[in-house]
């Protein structure tokens, strides 16, 4: 076989046209320590605060401590691959993950890597973890009411959109079931979810995915999942993860509610991360910047002003007490920072009053303004009503004969209780749950059994539903209560057929 010299010089000439003469120069240093999720290494002496690192077995760290000597990097991932000596080389990218719609309906690790098996997540976007939350006059006031369809926030400590509202309690006291309840009740909202589980049992998670999977919820939802069983780093930056994602949204003008279950667990994390990084410790050995962590991530949650596309980001950040001290370090940080806070009750939890919000601690500071005007008319007496009965139900315990002012009072807050109270997974729309708060304010629920209120309430929103639509759907539209007298003969038409049926 002869080798022709036209063929050798055309290969040739064909080589040289594709040759591109690049120069490529990569800033790499030395691990000199590994351990426990954490490496140090020397010679990346102009590495940045946050940024992207690749370890020579392509595991990726994010630089946090950068010191004069070398930069402390906290590894994403498997740090057991990592040895002494291996090289580790700057990427220039802050830490960021993927964002866009591509990611709605599944779910993901912190690093935005899809966990739920259904395939990669096709999207270019991306957004750093870490952002400036928007300024002074790049917000607007909360004015736009968020409905969690649960009875007892909406009427008592309402949450309006852009709000930074806390969820507190005691753990097994139904925080993250009033969470996915509130996700549930977005549907037809025009509202994204992202539900951050930091720390939570992969078996728990699988649980409320399922839930929200069966009614639905997963269209317009993104979990974001950092397990007990990852590194510490996993954790820290989960939240940050699930805000990235959920700004993406807002500055594109949509609206956004976002849950963190929850900071202390994040706090937690953060804390072996800095006693690992050899960060002096202070109170409770949480670092000196434990209350930057939380107020940072918290104060990127608003209602963007309307040059802005006035799209918006509501957070529910929950925080766990040991036997319901609310003075602890953290809780304290955190109501520090939020816009009110929904404190639940252990002992209400267990005498049956689910969910077991306590109306005297749980404050919202600006929901009033988003209230439609039908539940600030209806809601306006039920703050009292209860604060009232608590102070008269301590009295009843005597024995003592009571006038009719008292016993009146204290038959009122009996049913207030028992109307607020709400089953699992079955948020309420707010037309309906007007109707029952009028019911119960106007004193047509005095005359029921308190034992039949439930059943009472149920029949109520049937007959409603087949005979009154039009009422319902005037509170839905207009926000407004109907005509007074409307409502309380319709009312009034469904008690009596109630009594006389129940004789």
């Amino acid at each position: 076989m002869s080798i022709k010299a036209e063929e050798i010089s055309a290969l040739i000439k064909k080589q040289l046209a594709d040759y591109k003469d690049e120069l490529s120069v990569d800033e790499v240093g030395t691990v000199t320590y590994v351990g426990d999720g954490i490496a140090r290494a020397n010679g990346l002496d102009n590495a940045l605060s946050g940024e992207l690192v690749e370890f020579q077995n392509g595991v990726f760290g994010m630089a946090q401590n950068l010191e004069s000597t070398d930069v402390g990097i906290v590894v994403l991932g498997d740090y057991k691959g990592i040895r002494e000596g291996d090289t580790v080389k700057r990427t220039g990218r802050i830490m960021e993950v993927p964002v866009g719609d591509a990611l709605i309906g599944r779910v993901v690790n912190p690093l935005g890597q899809p966990i739920d098996g259904l395939g990669e997540i096709k999207t270019d976007k991306t957004r750093p973890v870490e952002r400036k939350a928007p300024g002074v006059m790049e917000r607007q006031s909360v004015s736009e009411p968020l409905q969690t369809g649960i009875k007892a926030i909406d009427a008592l400590v309402p949450i309006g959109r852009g709000q930074r509202e806390l969820i507190i309690g005691d753990r097994k006291t139904g925080k993250t079931s009033l969470a996915i309840d509130t996700i549930l009740n977005q549907k037809d909202q025009d509202m994204i979810c992202i539900y951050v589980a930091i720390g939570q049992k992969e078996s728990t998670v699988r649980e409320q995915v399922e839930t929200l999977r069966k009614f639905g919820a997963m269209d317009y939802t993104i979990v974001v999942s950092a397990g007990p069983s990852e590194p510490a780093p996993m954790l820290y930056i989960a939240p940050y993860a699930g805000a990235a994602m959920g700004e993406e949204f807002m500055f594109n003008g949509k609206h956004v509610l976002i849950v963190y279950d929850d900071l202390t667990k994040q706090a937690d994390a953060y804390r072996e991360l800095s006693l690992i990084l050899r960060r002096p410790p202070g109170r409770e050995a949480y670092p000196g910047d434990v209350f930057y962590l939380h107020s940072r991530l918290l104060e990127r949650a608003a209602k963007l002003s309307d040059e802005l596309g006035g799209g918006s980001m509501t957070a529910l950040p929950f925080i766990e007490t040991k036997a319901g001290d609310v003075s602890a370090y953290i809780p304290t940080n955190v109501i520090s920072i939020t816009d009110g806070q929904i404190f639940l009750d252990s002992d209400k939890f267990y005498a049956g009053v689910r969910p077991a919000i306590d109306a005297g601690t749980s404050v919202s500071r600006v929901g009033g303004d988003a209230q439609i005007k039908a539940m600030k008319k209806v809601a306006g007496t039920l703050r009292l009503d209860l604060a009232s009965y608590a102070e008269l139900e301590s009295f009843t315990q005597f024995g003592s004969d009571l006038d009719e002012a008292t016993q009146a009072k204290l038959n009122r807050g009996r049913r207030t209780i028992e109307v607020l109270k709400q089953p699992l997974h079955k948020p309420l729309p707010v037309e309906k749950q007007v109707v029952i708060l009028y019911a119960l304010t106007h004193g047509f629920l005095d005359s029921v059994v308190i034992d039949d209120i439930t059943k009472f309430q149920d029949g109520l929103f049937d007959y409603f539903d087949n005979n009154h639509k039009d009422l319902l759907d005037e509170i839905k539209k207009t926000g407004q209560l109907p005509d007074t007298a409307k409502l309380d003969a319709a009312i009034k038409d469904y008690a009596d057929t109630f009594q006389a049926s129940n004789k």
